[in-house]
């Protein structure tokens, strides 16, 4: 028995129960629209949202930061929590725009399984490839939606030969559309032979109206596209694109089906799909290769923090993946990375905005810890049983600016939203002793992050700032044996980053080639995500 009222068998229970997934995909493909759908199709919420804007149409409920609002994209990642069937999903949507990649990294780290959206009239984009090679790097099965499929496109079996052409894996469309992109009627389902003919609703803000007939009624509703659709189908057949469980959880084959978030097409069969084919929350290895059982004593590891959700109160959320045992609320779990022990009064759900109260959580469930200032992104909590599991990988910053605060009697509210950033992980903070705390370098993967952080350090923390372009556009690892020989070479400098790295920032790759070549024995390692 574990502590509390649960058995291991209980615990065991409710993991399989478990469905932790992301929405990821290239921007504007149909992230948070599909999200909402999900939401909507298993009676979590009532009403759809959309991000773009259109009169009448409410914002979406997972973005709630002005700037999503405002831009119709998501920045920030919200985690959902709705059931299905006899499933928990625990969905977690993700920043789509290529410039908060790194975010989008973390989440996956705390994945058991990801859908991957493709928009129907532009295929593999360039931000997609991106997210397909980071599941394979951390084996991640991957679930395909041909979105958008309502607006004029691609051809079906040019976007699957796209697929296994681009990402090496073997697309097995469960569903097949009746009709062409830009004339979605409904779909065949592949396993049955069934037609799914599904009706529009006002805008897809409410649940599509859907009817299932066979292939005897289908033919006579939709003539000719249905009978491309058997006849693409049994093409299909021919080169054995059927599902395969074994291969698809290998990251060797990827599921597909076809659908339109924005009329609420196919939603219902893709929540089908995640019941039936996505693996259930299962035992996570910790930093030493050794596997966690679910049942084992309570370990969760944090892969998000996030601050300035409640304008009313100035918290901090940091998001943890419960990996094994079950949290409580009020438990005293003990810090992995300081040995110190972590209360757990305050623990939420988080939809968006709206929060939940959570008194208990299952492998595989997403936990909010309010006011979790000792927290930062990778740390690991447990109980009982030591554990700590894989840190999370920072990327390399190819974009840099010089921050200054603009009054300096704001200079104590600029330092704590400097540092709120940083632990956050919205921006990566850079000093040294030649620029001082005054002016610290910050770091990132996109433009777009400098403009979350200038945003909230004006609108949340009240300390408005300038910020001055450097010309840099790459950084090194290097080690302090190291630093006498770069500070003396041009268009080069060495500054530390808050985890401690030493990081020797270059103007561009011929810099960096010309010092490389001129000091062969420097130490000047990429950083990799690994």
């Amino acid at each position: 028995m574990t502590s509390g009222q649960y058995s291991d068998k209980d615990i065991r229970t409710q993991a399989a129960r478990r469905r932790t997934f992301a929405v990821i995909s290239h921007p504007d493909a149909g992230k948070s629209t599909t999200t909402e759908a999900l939401a909507l199709h298993a009676r979590a919420i009532g009403k759809a949202g959309a991000t773009h804007g259109k009169a009448g149409r409410r914002a979406t409920v997972s973005d709630w930061m002005k700037m999503e609002q405002d831009r119709g994209i998501s920045i920030s990642s919200a985690a959902l929590q709705f059931e299905y069937r006899d499933a928990v999903f625990n969905l977690v949507d993700t920043p789509g725009h290529a410039d908060f990649s790194e975010d989008t990294y973390r989440v996956l780290s705390a994945v058991d399984c990801a859908v991957m959206l493709i928009d129907a009239a532009k295929g593999l984009e360039a931000q997609t490839m991106k997210l397909f090679e980071v599941c394979a790097h951390r084996n991640i099965p991957i679930i395909t939606v041909i979105n958008k499929w309502d607006r004029a496109g691609l051809d079906a079996l040019e976007l699957m030969d796209e697929v296994q052409e681009r990402t090496g894996l073997l697309p097995t469309p469960l569903t097949w559309p009746v009709g062409q992109s830009g004339d979605f009627r409904g779909v065949l389902d592949r396993l049955t032979g069934d037609y799914t003919k599904y009706d529009r609703t006002n805008a897809g803000a409410t649940i599509a109206g859907e009817e299932t007939y066979a292939a005897d009624k289908a033919i006579e509703l939709e003539g000719d596209a249905w009978q491309a659709a058997v006849d693409e189908s049994d093409l299909l057949d021919m080169e054995d694109q059927n599902h395969d469980q074994e291969m698809f959880l290998a990251g060797k084959s990827t599921p597909v089906m076809f659908a339109s978030a924005v009329l609420n097409f196919g939603i219902h069969k893709l929540l089908d799909m995640l019941v039936d084919l996505a693996p259930a929350a299962e035992a996570r290895l910790d930093k030493n290769d050794v596997p966690r059982d679910v049942a084992d004593p309570f370990s969760g590891f944090v892969f998000k923090v996030q601050a300035g959700m409640d304008s009313n109160h100035r918290d901090r959320l940091a998001y943890i993946r419960v990996c094994s045992g079950v949290f409580e609320r009020g438990s005293v779990l003990t810090h992995a990375a300081t040995g110190k022990p972590f209360a757990t009064k305050y623990a939420q759900q988080v939809f968006g905005r709206d929060r939940d109260v959570v008194d208990e959580a299952f492998p595989g469930d997403v936990v909010g810890l309010v006011n979790a200032s000792a927290l930062r992104v990778g740390d690991s909590l447990y109980l009982d049983k030591k554990v700590e599991f894989p840190g999370i990988p920072t990327f390399s910053p190819e974009h840099f600016m010089v921050i200054k605060a603009k009054d300096s009697s704001k200079y104590k509210q600029f330092r704590r939203g400097i540092e709120q950033l940083d632990h956050e992980g919205v921006i990566q903070v850079l000093r040294s002793d030649l620029r001082g705390d005054q002016a610290p370098v910050l770091g990132a993967v996109g433009p777009m992050q400098f403009e979350v952080a200038e945003d909230r350090m004006n609108n949340e923390f009240h300390a408005p700032c300038a910020l001055e372009r450097l010309n840099f556009s790459l950084a090194r690892r290097t080690t302090p044996e190291c630093v006498p020989t770069l500070a003396r070479e041009r268009s080069v400098e060495v500054l530390h980053r808050s985890d401690g790295e030493l990081l020797a920032l270059f103007s561009d790759r011929w810099r960096l080639q010309g010092v490389q070549k001129n000091h062969p024995d420097l130490v000047l390692e990429p950083l990799v995500v690994s």
